[in-house]
């Protein structure tokens, strides 16, 4: 039978003389601690901006800007390697550029002069008021002309200075688009202002004139009209108004020689019961009333309507005079008015009554005894 081999039991002597890889440590010198590391990082970073910036600066002195191409050459600029094209509104020659009038360089390239622009402007304008005022007043008064020649225009305003020939060059082009133009025989060029454009260089009174002289076929026959229906309208009211008046006179009259009969009755004939006519109407007329004539002729004629009113001629201070008379037997006006008086007086005294009850309720009982 064999035997069981033995395990070796290791002495604790010998393993604790080896040390564990697990205990074992960098040392703390061996990397940079936090801020040695950030100031590392500053120093790397500005060496490096340095450089660059160094590189750039060498880079710009030492490449030298190519020179443009004649504008007159014919090949392809943009495969061309020793020039650079022309920019536009410019003129390049042996390698160097002018920009056109009205444009001036700005770096490699040519912008329009905002001088020249406002001069553009003001010369356009200029010749398109001269223009539209001198159809305006041919329009309005007769004088002026209706096409201005352009050279009369611009050999006032003509100089030298190559700027101002650019300037008048652009502005004729404005006013070409602008204005009407024709060719006169001789060949010189001619200027109108449009009909739409010289409404705005009209004065106020000038377009009302010209618009009632446009439209008088139109407006003589409807101002007649009109004037015709207001004078009818006129002679309508002014017959309702001697209609009305003439109406509420007659009662007036009919009611003074009425009351004159009546009191010459009650004085057993003492008085007179007739009036002069004349005097009446002096009388209930107010002063413009009198300038009207034919107002009191429709009095008259409704007073001679009635029969209850004598008129006869009589002798006064040796002058004949027109007399009316009230007519007082038979007459139904007079009960009619004493009806009617009674009616207002009984109104009156149920009134003051009504009034007096409303006072004697207000009052108190002790001063009620009191009175």
């Amino acid at each position: 039978m064999a035997s069981t081999p033995k395990r070796r039991i290791k002495n604790p002597k010998h393993s604790s003389s080896y040390p564990r890889l697990s205990s074992i440590e960098p040392p703390p010198s061996l990397l940079p601690s936090m801020p040695e590391f950030f100031k590392l990082f500053a120093v790397v970073s500005i060496a490096v901006t340095v450089a660059i910036g160094c590189n750039y600066v060498v880079t710009v002195f030492n490449r030298q800007l190519k020179p443009f191409c004649n504008s007159d050459t014919e090949f392809d600029y943009h495969l061309s390697d020793t020039c650079e094209s022309c920019p536009s509104h410019g003129i390049c020659t042996e390698g160097k550029l002018e920009c056109v009038s009205g444009y001036r360089r700005y770096g490699r390239s040519c912008l329009e002069d905002g001088n020249i622009n406002e001069m553009v402007k003001n010369l356009a304008k200029m010749v398109e008021s001269h223009t539209c005022e001198s159809y305006s007043q041919y329009l309005c008064k007769g004088v002026g002309k209706v096409w201005v020649q352009g050279d009369e225009l611009w050999n006032d305003m003509d100089k030298d200075n190559a700027t101002y020939q650019f300037a008048k060059q652009k502005a004729m082009e404005i006013v070409g688009n602008l204005l009407e133009t024709r060719h006169a025989g001789t060949g010189i060029k001619e200027l109108k202002c449009p009909d739409l454009l010289v409404e705005h260089y009209k004065p106020l009174t000038c377009s009302i004139h010209l618009w009632l002289l446009e439209h008088a076929l139109f407006l003589v026959p409807c101002c007649v009209l009109f004037v015709g229906f207001g004078l009818m309208l006129q002679r309508v009211r002014r017959r309702h108004y001697l209609s009305v008046r003439a109406e509420e006179l007659y009662e007036q009259v009919c009611d003074i020689l009425e009351e004159r009969a009546l009191n010459s009755r009650s004085m057993n004939g003492e008085g007179e019961p007739w009036i002069v006519a004349s005097l009446l109407r002096d009388h209930i007329l107010t002063p413009r009333e009198r300038r009207d004539p034919l107002l009191w002729k429709k009095v008259e004629d409704l007073v001679q309507e009635d029969f209850r009113v004598d008129r006869y001629p009589k002798m006064l201070k040796g002058e004949s005079k027109v007399v009316w008379e009230w007519q007082v037997e038979g007459s139904l006006r007079s009960s009619g008015k004493k009806n009617k008086d009674n009616l207002n007086k009984q109104k009156h005294s149920e009134e003051s009554n009504l009034v007096f009850n409303q006072d004697l309720r207000r009052l108190k009982p002790g001063e009620l005894l009191r009175c």
